[in-house]
């Protein structure tokens, strides 16, 4: 028996020449439920989640899942089960949160325009922090948290203006992003919120942007949010924790980001050398704990060939994998059988998806050997994938499953079509109405 596993994603591997997800053939898993179908490896989120642990070992912290990199709920319980606590961006995510079995104190709520009914929600939850991003939002926060009888913890989300060196639309953390209090404005806007009844300050928070691949911007966004720890504790205002975000980066296309303790390693030195070594800390990974984890398994529908390109068109689309339209992101693709690709030349192919838009591509100038009916596998898939996943043009969304060595477990059941409509309604016939 032969096996080797792929680069960034150790738990898919090709074994007999065909391709697996720890102990499970894609093909038999594809065989029992169809494609385009997601597939995650238990250990693969489980072995990640692990280095950020070694990296904290013997510290005062708490991992917080950034669950809008995947928030499918045997996900969240599979984290919440390892101990992980949540960050959350919406209601709906508190709910998923707390649905798959993650206690309320240890959620905190980030996120640009909460409503103030996501506030009153996430206060009767008792969540452990809200991270404020804006001024506006201190004033609204205090006023809901005193009509429920409550006083809400907050941390303000400082912006650093630091450069993660990342796609702009995944950076967050400079003057020209929407997120978090300017770094020059921040020890006023604690001072401001220090003065009012309904609010209780417990921290600071900072996040600088996603799919971060070199240590400088996390070193040099310490550095300011430390300098203004201790300016801010100058000014009288204890601060309990200090929340530093996530965004680090995976193994898409020959990336290098550092691994999970490696880097902590470097901070913590930091940390301790600045005397900060034994606060409270928060992180908030995400696309690092389940990115490399998923993959999805999609069909080839046809072979076109064009005078300027040859497209292989997958049952798997922008509604499905929507990161190569939005960032002109690289998934790695690979077929499912090994043995197939020896059989005929590879040709160079732009895969696509059936949705009807130019921009419907899943990856440009791949050489593949492959005919109509085998499959693929997009991998890297595990993070912001399902999570964006719609119902463009009508499209039912995928099943999912999460292996577990030998096992396979259906976490997501194929959508129907007419599930998709269930929140629908007919106009009535002339005359009559459908309410008010």
């Amino acid at each position: 028996m032969t096996a080797f596993s792929l680069p960034g994603a150790p738990h898919v591997h090709y074994t007999q020449q065909q391709l697996h997800v720890e102990g499970c053939s894609l093909d038999a898993l594809a065989n029992a439920h169809g494609t385009p179908l997601f597939v995650y490896s238990k250990a693969s989120m489980l072995e990640a989640l692990s280095s950020y642990q070694r990296g904290f070992a013997g510290r005062n912290a708490q991992i917080c899942y950034a669950m809008k990199a995947n928030s499918s709920l045997a996900v969240l319980q599979l984290f919440a089960r390892a101990g992980c606590g949540f960050d959350i961006v919406s209601g709906g995510e508190l709910a998923r949160a707390l649905t798959a079995g993650a206690e309320s104190g240890t959620i905190i709520f980030s996120g640009v325009g909460k409503t103030r009914a996501e506030m009153r929600d996430a206060l009767a939850a008792g969540i452990a922090c809200f991270n404020v991003e804006s001024e506006a939002e201190i004033d609204v926060l205090n006023a809901v948290a005193l009509a429920a009888g409550k006083v809400a913890p907050i941390s303000i989300r400082v912006n650093p203006n630091v450069d993660p060196k990342t796609h702009p639309y995944i950076s967050t953390g400079l003057k020209g992003n929407k997120f978090g209090i300017a770094h020059e404005r921040t020890l006023a806007a604690y001072q401001r919120a220090a003065t009012l009844p309904g609010l209780g300050i417990v921290g600071i928070d900072c996040h600088i942007g996603s799919q971060i691949t070199e240590d400088a911007p996390y070193l040099d966004a310490m550095d300011r949010m430390l300098d203004l720890v201790t300016s801010i504790e100058a000014a009288g205002i204890p601060l309990g924790h200090i929340d530093f975000g996530g965004g680090l980066g995976i193994n898409y296309n020959g990336d290098t980001p550092p691994q999970a303790d490696a880097l902590w390693t470097k901070l913590m030195a930091k940390l301790d050398a600045r005397g900060f070594g034994q606060r409270k800390l928060l992180i908030e990974p995400g696309r690092s704990l389940v990115g490399n984890a998923g993959v999805c398994v999609s069909e080839v529908l046809y072979l076109k060939p064009g005078e300027q390109k040859n497209f292989c068109v997958i049952d798997a689309a922008m509604n499905d994998l929507p990161r190569p339209a939005m960032y002109q992101a690289y998934h790695a693709i690979v077929p499912l059988s090994k043995t197939a690709q020896t059989e005929s030349p590879a040709v160079v192919y732009d895969v696509v998806g059936p949705v009807c838009e130019s921009g419907d591509w899943i990856g440009h100038d791949r050489a593949l050997s492959v005919r109509a009916g085998e499959r693929l596998a997009v991998l890297s898939a595990g993070a912001y994938c399902m999570s964006m996943a719609s119902n463009y043009n009508s499209r039912p969304r995928a099943a999912e499953v999460m292996v577990d060595g030998n096992h396979a477990h259906l976490i997501r059941n194929r959508e129907s079509v007419t599930a998709s409509m269930g929140g629908e309604h007919l106009l009535q016939p002339a005359g009559t109405s459908n309410g008010p």
